[in-house]
């Protein structure tokens, strides 16, 4: 699938603790634009959308969750580093055990690097940082 010629559906995993939620960090090039995302990715063709979730905290964490409670489903149409993108969005409610816990993750996916943190969630209400996509603060309490 090419993810900037196609729908795709993807999940997101909603992670809280303390006022603060995981995310990843990116960087647009083009918009010059750093911009944190909650950890998900692509369901494959067959792939519930829970078995999704934890395989893509399994591969870019290393880590084991348990998925709770289905939050709901946005869609979202953006442009990345100059390319159109369009995506369906599954967000669920999602448990680390605290032996998993760190405070940075890094991440390799698709040859990409990157990484994981906790970051509290007021810096986005208040607009100091920019999470994707807006309706994660549908989720955020």
């Amino acid at each position: 699938m090419d993810k900037f010629k196609e729908i795709r559906p993807i999940v997101l995993g909603i992670v809280t603790k303390e006022n603060k939620i995981l995310v990843s960090k990116g960087y647009d090039e083009v918009k010059d634009e750093v911009f944190y995302r909650c950890i998900g990715g692509g369901i494959e063709f067959l792939e519930n959308s829970k078995e999704a979730l934890k395989r893509e905290f399994k591969e870019e964490l290393n880590i084991d969750i348990s998925v709770g409670e289905f939050l709901g489903i946005a869609e979202n149409i953006f442009t990345y580093n100059g390319k159109d993108a369009h995506e369906l969005i599954l967000f669920y409610n999602v448990d680390i055990k605290k032996k998993d816990y760190k405070e940075i993750y890094h991440i390799v996916d698709d040859d990409c690097e990157s990484d994981a943190m906790w970051i509290d969630i007021d810096k986005f209400i208040n607009k100091e940082l920019k999470i994707y996509p807006d309706e994660i603060f549908n989720y955020l309490k």
